[in-house]
């Protein structure tokens, strides 16, 4: 990293809260110790993990309706505290939500907001079949539809989401509870960070992790995502010392050897969050436990990284979103929109690039990632590969007539035994297949003796 003082449009981005009566006040941040952003953000919502008496909520907040929060519409509808949320790019209104009562669900919120709460009847399409609590929820940011789950079975799924089906598995995906999965640029491979401390590059559609290098050497795991275009893998986490936060860079094509070793930032106990914007190479960490979010510029030589400010205060973090970049305001030059939960604040913080013209600037607003998809679930699946379709910003970003098409089929709960004699039968097939596995364990600790 480089703090010398070079030439770049954004050397003098700032960042500004929002005004009190602009911000969400009266949340309730769900209490879980899993550690994820717990907050989500697009032009139309903001959906925040919401802490409830038992079971598991989100809070719907309507991006019209700030300041004061009164009763707050709550999607309940899991037996577990929810641990990972997710809008659909190419539609505002589809939210996705994983719990740990092992299941993603998938709502769908009217355009002008909930006005009740939503229960488990009211979720569009029920996504079944990881075996432990399920901890990240992604949608594809080409294919439409397309969702990527991880859970503490160690296993990464991809749903199509309009039939409830599960497209591939890739199964021993890692060893230790998975932290983050982070879509490529064209959608077509996933970087996934765990606890074993290893970074690993997946091949989704071929059921495979294709590379693993192990990361950060610190217990405290951290996160990971892809550097927009340059197609490269920016990870966070920490040093032996257990307190050194640090940041490092990787090739996918070869992971061997990091572009960026991992180098220090700062010491201090709460995970990095990064979120990288590829439409101006500014990449933003913000801190959990901490005020303060750095921001860099990542140049066009592979792996260079400037420094260009940081954002101070003394509130405390407790999670953070990303606004999509075609919900930014261009006329105020705002390049990049993060949402910070502060006790029982949302806090939008605007990051704006000084300039006294008023006409739009096309030199730091390129065409951005639009709100249509470039394939259908199909087509992704069966291989095809596309960039993200792109919009101008100029005058400000027009939303496509139509949504993308959802037409959820949704898959009914398996049904169990019924009747006395069904549940008999059900327990002696149970019964057997528990002496079969004893028996096979005892093989393999006969086994493991002989090569001891």
């Amino acid at each position: 990293m480089s703090k010398f003082v070079r030439s770049s449009k954004y050397r003098h981005v700032f960042g500004k809260p929002a005004r009190s009566e602009d911000c969400f006040s009266g949340i309730k941040l769900s209490k879980t110790a899993w550690d994820s952003n717990l907050i989500k953000a697009n032009p139309k919502f903001v959906a925040v993990c919401w802490e409830t008496g038992g079971g598991g909520a989100v809070g719907i907040l309507n991006q019209k309706n700030t300041g004061k929060l009164g009763t707050v519409p709550l999607v309940a509808g899991h037996k577990g505290p929810v641990l990972d949320i997710d809008f659909n790019p190419f539609n505002d209104n589809l939210l996705a939500t994983a719990s740990e009562d092992c299941y993603v669900k998938i709502w769908h919120l009217p355009d002008a907001g909930l006005t009740s709460n939503l229960t488990a009847e009211n979720a569009v399409q029920d996504l079944r079949g990881h075996t432990r609590k399920v901890g990240t929820c992604d949608f594809n940011p080409v294919a439409n539809n397309v969702l990527a789950t991880s859970a503490t079975d160690y296993s990464v799924r991809l749903w199509d989401i309009e039939k409830g089906s599960e497209l591939f598995t890739v199964n021993a995906a890692a060893t230790n509870i998975i932290q983050c999965l982070a879509w490529n640029y064209n959608g077509s491979l996933l970087a996934q960070l765990s606890k074993d401390k290893k970074l690993r590059l997946i091949d989704p559609r071929q059921s495979k992790v294709a590379s693993e290098v192990v990361g950060h050497e610190g217990v405290k795991g951290g996160r990971c995502t892809w550097l927009g275009k340059k197609e490269l893998i920016f990870s966070v986490g920490f040093g032996k010392s257990g307190s050194q936060r640090q940041y490092s860079i990787y090739d996918p094509k070869d992971m061997s050897k990091p572009v960026v070793p991992p180098t220090n930032i700062d010491s201090s106990a709460g995970i990095l969050m990064p979120f990288y914007d590829s439409d101006t190479n500014c990449l933003f960490l913000a801190g959990k436990g901490d005020g303060n979010i750095r921001y860099y510029e990542i140049t066009s030589d592979p792996g260079i990284i400037f420094y260009l400010s940081e954002y101070k205060s003394n509130s405390p973090t407790k999670g953070m979103a990303s606004l999509p970049k075609r919900g930014v305001d261009v006329n105020n030059n705002e390049i990049v929109r993060l949402y910070k939960v502060v006790d029982d604040i949302v806090e939008p913080i605007s990051f704006t690039v000084p300039r006294k013209s008023d006409s739009f600037a096309d030199d730091i607003f390129p065409d951005c990632a639009s709100d249509e998809p470039a394939l259908s679930s199909s087509e992704w699946a069966g291989g095809s590969d596309a960039d993200p379709k792109t919009v101008s910003l100029a005058p400000g970003f027009v939303k496509t007539s139509t949504k993308a098409e959802f037409n959820p089929v949704k898959q009914e709960a398996p049904v169990g035994p019924a009747t006395e004699a069904e549940l008999r039968e059900e327990y002696e097939k149970l019964k057997k297949r528990v002496a079969y596995l004893e028996a096979e364990i005892i093989k393999k600790d006969a086994r493991i003796k002989e090569l001891e």
